[in-house]
């Protein structure tokens, strides 16, 4: 039996299949290689890189909840120069792409890290996160406002030549409308959703058990409004959809590609089985072959 096809086109970039890892959630891609082949992987999402260093938020910053996991991490991470002089010659050795998402303090901050990282061989794409809904008190959330986010991209997009992926926030009231805004304002590509802000409170203690007192809610307790954003997002814009949001296996995913989403990324899941992406993969092959299917853009978009 001839092996189905795989490959997908976001943007003009070229994966060999729609299985990538959601930022955050995969380290900087190293940290999993003793699990499994990273070449088996479409794309490779690193770790949010910011222009210096952060330490992230005070402990403690990650729960568990029914069905998923808070986290308050803060987008700790150790820096663009750093990520390119130590993290990226190690993902240059694989045949996967590399997508390094990113952030700022301000739209100064965010057009300079782009221009960084657009810079450095072995980068393929660029993830842009306005949609953080746990980084430090008085953090401008640069994806709730529709000016500020109109601006923010638009500036950001003059810094870089490579495909602009822009992370969509769920904790707005019209993901349609701003998934328009990005591809109005040069994006080349949105991904959808970021993870749901929420709250766990110690009821002995009377106190929130994070730090941060709210967190990021993800995991499998978030996929069906993930999967509902995604197909508002797919109805709304003509740009490449990346769909995530509590995805644990095959059929996850293909219920994000079904929706419309090109391709998909695997988050949460990666904590609780390290080689979760890959078995994503494999799983789609046997679901095409199961269902006669040569080619997985076959299968994406067609709701009925």
């Amino acid at each position: 039996m001839i092996a189905p096809n795989l490959a997908v086109d976001i943007a003009g970039l070229k994966l060999k299949n729609p299985v990538m890892t959601a930022s955050g959630t995969f380290g900087y891609g190293e940290e999993y290689a003793d699990y499994f082949d990273l070449n088996a992987l479409g794309a490779i999402v690193v770790k949010g890189l910011s222009i210096t260093p952060r330490t992230g938020n005070p402990t403690p910053r990650i729960v568990e909840t029914p069905s998923g996991m808070l986290n308050a991490i803060g987008l700790q991470n150790i820096g663009v120069r750093t990520f390119i002089d130590e993290k990226l010659p190690f993902l240059r050795q694989f045949d996967t792409k590399v997508i390094a998402n990113f952030f700022g303090d301000s739209i100064e901050e965010y057009a300079e890290c782009a221009r960084m990282l657009s810079d450095a061989e072995g980068v393929h794409a660029l993830e842009m996160n306005i949609s953080c809904p746990n980084k430090q008190e008085g953090w401008i959330v640069f994806g709730t406002d529709p000016m500020t986010m109109d601006k923010v991209i638009s500036v950001t997009r003059k810094s870089t030549a490579l495909p602009l992926i822009v992370k969509l926030s769920p904790n707005v009231k019209d993901i349609g409308q701003m998934a328009k805004i990005a591809e109005n304002a040069g994006a080349d590509a949105v991904s959808a959703i970021n993870t749901i802000t929420g709250m766990v409170i110690d009821v002995r203690k009377r106190m929130p058990v994070l730090a941060n007192k709210t967190g990021g809610l993800s995991g499998p307790a978030i996929r069906p409004v993930a999967v509902r954003m995604v197909w508002e997002v797919c109805r709304a814009v003509k740009i490449p959809v990346i769909g995530m949001g509590g995805i644990m296996n095959a059929e996850d995913a293909l219920q994000f590609l079904i929706a419309g989403a090109r391709a998909v990324a695997v988050g949460t899941a990666n904590f609780i089985n390290p080689s979760a992406a890959a078995d994503v993969v494999e799983g789609l092959k046997l679901f095409l072959q199961d269902e006669g299917v040569s080619d997985i853009n076959e299968i994406i978009g067609t709701l009925r």
